[in-house]
């Protein structure tokens, strides 16, 4: 009898998986979705943050010391769940503070500002049980711009044309964490929005750290490239239906920005423009480029050009040397203003910035306290802006299914609705009864 022969076949190469979560900004959510596909093209599989991975990537923020607690939250959570995992940190935090991150039990890869896009290589380079590998440098030698945006990870897509800041605001320590302010072509970021469009997008939000400055690009100013000529660039795009500005700072919100708005058909009516104090005092003590009497005047003129714009507002509360008369005089500015909505932050101490020095220190309760007061009245502006819209019909883009069986999207002047999910409405444009 013959032996029958064994085919021995060569064990098969398992795909590693890679699981991701981002702190902070739409900036960071679309570099994160830039990094994934990078990881992707290079074979790994991505995971949920709460699945089993082999690799977990941190996109960090340090816009506030809660966000670098949340940080070393995560990476405890992933060492009691897959200790044998790579723990890779990347982002502002890592930035700024490379050392302390590397000191995190079960941190294995710190990547800083110029070395976050050269993830695979890094990956590929380090073990489990090696010591702690650092990838940064000093914020001033990075210069480059990279292109991201954010795809397939929700509806709305986040496209980062800007980076950076030469702005020196005493609480901020962003200028620190990336650089100088520095922006893609216009040529590129047309390329971009073709290439998002093939795919499906309905609607773009322009980002960046201070989006206003684009133009700048490694210490050069093109006069033919600044923002105004880029949204005029991208309003001809015919495929594309919606764009937002994610965020400008009042004093490079120009009178031209607004008035194209006002007339674009594809650029939303919704401004979102830093404050940070209602109060002169406070903002020259944090070292704002504009006094709150510009504000009024940009608020006014967007709202005589289009009535029905939501107009949301970044506010700090608890500034160091803010009494109790600079946090009403706050107080009492926004609720004259004709906003709609606020982001209320409460301040947080920042190594390496000026604000350590001001005098008096808020104390936390004081400082939590007024944070309240404000998310009450952004509370009641939202409730008394949407009510000013009632019975209107407005085109709302829905988003995919949430975990209730219900479906949210937002009208053009970003009025949230929610409804019982439909296949069908499912990343399409609806006209909308409020």
């Amino acid at each position: 009898m013959l032996a029958a022969k064994i085919l021995i076949l060569p064990p098969m190469a398992i795909a590693k998986t890679v699981a991701f979560q981002t702190l902070g900004c739409k900036l960071n959510f679309s570099e994160t979705s830039s990094l994934s596909r990078l990881l992707e093209n290079d074979g790994f599989v991505k995971k949920e943050f709460d699945e089993l991975a082999d690799v977990y990537v941190i996109n960090t923020c340090s816009v506030t010391e809660n966000a670098n607690k949340e940080c070393r939250q995560l990476v405890r959570r992933i060492q009691r769940k897959s200790p044998e995992s790579l723990v890779v940190i990347t982002g502002c935090y890592a930035q700024l503070k490379p050392k302390e991150i590397a000191s995190i039990p079960g941190v294995d890869l710190v990547l800083g500002a110029a070395e976050k896009f050269n993830i695979t290589k890094h990956i590929h380079e380090i073990s489990k049980g090696d010591s702690t590998k650092i990838c940064s440098c000093d914020i001033e030698e990075v210069t480059d711009f990279h292109s991201s945006f954010s795809l397939h990870d929700r509806t709305r897509t986040f496209l980062k044309v800007q980076d950076g800041c030469d702005y020196n605001c005493s609480f901020c320590t962003i200028p620190q964490a990336r650089g100088k302010s520095r922006s893609d072509t216009i040529e590129n970021v047309l390329q971009n929005v073709s290439h998002l469009v093939s795919h499906g997008v309905k609607e773009i939000v322009l980002t960046g750290v201070n989006l206003g400055d684009f133009g700048k690009r490694q210490n050069e100013i093109n006069q033919a490239e600044d923002f105004y000529a880029l949204i005029q660039e991208l309003e001809k795009i015919e495929r594309i239906s919606r764009y937002r500005i994610s965020s400008i700072e009042p004093n490079l919100l120009t009178n031209e920005i607004i008035e194209f708005v006002a007339t674009s058909k594809k650029f939303m009516p919704h401004f979102h423009i830093p404050l940070q104090s209602g109060s002169n005092k406070i903002l020259k003590l944090m070292r704002r480029r504009y006094q709150r009497e510009l504000y009024v005047d940009k608020v006014n003129r967007i709202k005589t050009l289009m009535p029905h714009c939501c107009i949301g507002v970044d506010v700090i509360v608890g500034f160091p040397g803010e009494t109790d008369e600079d946090f009403k005089e706050t107080f009492d500015f926004l609720h004259s203003l004709d906003i709609s909505y606020l982001h209320v932050f409460t301040y947080s101490e920042r190594d390496n910035t000026q604000a350590l020095t001001i005098k008096p220190v808020v104390p936390i309760n004081v400082r939590h306290e007024r944070n309240k007061t404000l998310r009450n009245l952004s509370y009641m502006k939202m409730q008394y802006f949407t009510e000013q819209h009632s019975q209107q019909t407005r085109k709302v883009l829905f988003e995919g299914k949430d975990k209730t069986g219900m479906m949210e999207g937002f009208t053009d002047n970003y009025i949230k609705i929610s409804t019982p999910y439909r296949k069908e409405w499912e990343n399409e444009i609806v006209e909308w009864k409020i």
